[in-house]
């Protein structure tokens, strides 16, 4: 039984290039970061990715990245060994991660994982939030200081300082909730049913 104190958990996050009517999305930067309950954080990557799909104007809204940052920057196929050796032997995080999921079937077969939602853990711990969004959950318990110390001079949106961000957030759910001695088993389906009970009862949130 593999326990959460002996994991090393790896978040992933992209940013995408938004997508256009009739085309499938394509990401445009990918940032990984790790924690361990014994180590603490650390092993940031980031990378602008190369697409030949234009940035959609509601897309770079959100994340601020357009062509000029893309256009010496490595295909996400080219970083297969980089993010082979940072996510094998990993339990991956994110944040949502059906975004992560989609761009990494770019290597069919990878095999990473198991994976973790924090979106869905932190649903399962504080169902009565109003506000589930990686963003607010950190403001919520006071988390953004610690995420802009791993990642100095970056915000939301940006794929590394989500990814520290996700981490930062797994980090105090297992502290606040004493988990650092449960198997890492019993992250992977956490019980959502309080928190779509108060959906339900207010649809409005």
């Amino acid at each position: 039984m593999l326990l959460i104190r002996h994991c090393r958990f790896t978040a992933i996050d992209f940013e995408s290039a938004g997508a256009a009517r009739g085309m499938t999305d394509s990401p445009v930067q990918v940032g990984l970061a790790s924690w361990s309950a014994e180590v603490g954080h650390g092993d940031p990557f980031v990378s602008y990715l190369f697409t030949d799909q234009a940035v959609q104007w509601s897309a770079r809204k959100v994340h601020g990245i357009g062509p000029e940052h893309l256009t010496d920057a490595p295909s996400l196929l080219s970083l297969w060994p980089e993010l082979k050796r940072r996510l094998s032997g990993a339990v991956v995080v994110a944040h949502g991660k059906g975004t992560e999921k989609r761009f990494l079937r770019a290597f069919p077969g990878h095999g990473f994982g198991p994976w973790i939602d924090t979106l869905l853990l932190a649903r399962a711990a504080w169902p009565d939030l109003p506000d589930h969004s990686l963003g607010a959950l950190c403001e919520c318990h006071g988390l953004s200081a610690a995420v802009r110390a791993i990642v100095p001079g970056k915000s939301w949106h940006d794929a590394l300082f989500d990814a520290a961000a996700s981490l930062v957030l797994l980090a105090h759910l297992i502290e606040a909730l004493s988990l650092t001695d449960h198997p890492v088993a019993s992250f992977l389906q956490p019980d959502t049913s309080a928190w779509h009970k108060n959906k339900r009862a207010n649809p409005s949130r």
